[in-house]
């Protein structure tokens, strides 16, 4: 069984609001991303609190793999409007192929959302919290992930909208798209 888990428990710093809950067209960034994994036909769950807070993203990774019965879960933030269900459902077969228990998404050299785990990575991500390694990228080198790299045309795709800025660029994205939400 797949679960998809959006992570919208952040703070929304940098963006100065909820970041769940800002307007893009029609819908709100959170609107987007879940219509998107909506699509792939798997369980879908926002998780807005984490269990163990003040970890960044780790801490909603953390949440969403003990709260969960499914063997795979794939993880995104709520802040990514343009990703779509062919993503989500690409990383998911990768996984499947290569049999690997991690499989993430890579832009210039860095992994980042969506990505694949497996269940059985919830104890290296504890180990990852307990050691105060909390980012991504320490996380996808314990883990030896299967990365799957994001061509430059399809970079907007996975488009984070953390910054007032980048909600401009994404409104100037989402007027040029096909995109009806």
């Amino acid at each position: 069984m797949v679960e998809v888990c959006i992570l919208a428990g952040g703070l929304s710093t940098r963006m100065g609001a909820d970041k769940a809950r800002v307007r893009l067209g029609r819908w709100t960034l959170l609107g987007h991303v879940r219509a998107a994994a909506a699509e792939t036909g798997w369980k879908v769950r926002v998780i807005r609190e984490d269990l163990v807070e003040r970890c960044g993203p780790l801490g909603g990774v953390l949440t969403g793999m003990l709260t969960s019965r499914a063997e795979v879960m794939v993880f995104l933030s709520c802040d990514m409007p343009f990703v779509t269900a062919r993503w989500l459902k690409k990383l998911v077969r990768v996984r499947k192929a290569s049999g690997a228990k991690a499989v993430f998404t890579e832009q210039d050299s860095l992994v980042g959302f969506p990505f694949v785990l497996m269940r059985e990575c919830a104890e290296m991500v504890e180990t990852q919290r307990v050691k105060g390694e909390f980012s991504l990228q320490a996380l996808a080198k314990v883990l030896k992930v299967e990365r799957v790299a994001v061509t430059e045309r399809e970079a907007w795709r996975i488009m984070n909208v953390n910054t007032p800025e980048a909600l401009e660029e994404a409104r100037g994205k989402h007027r040029t798209s096909n995109i009806e939400r």
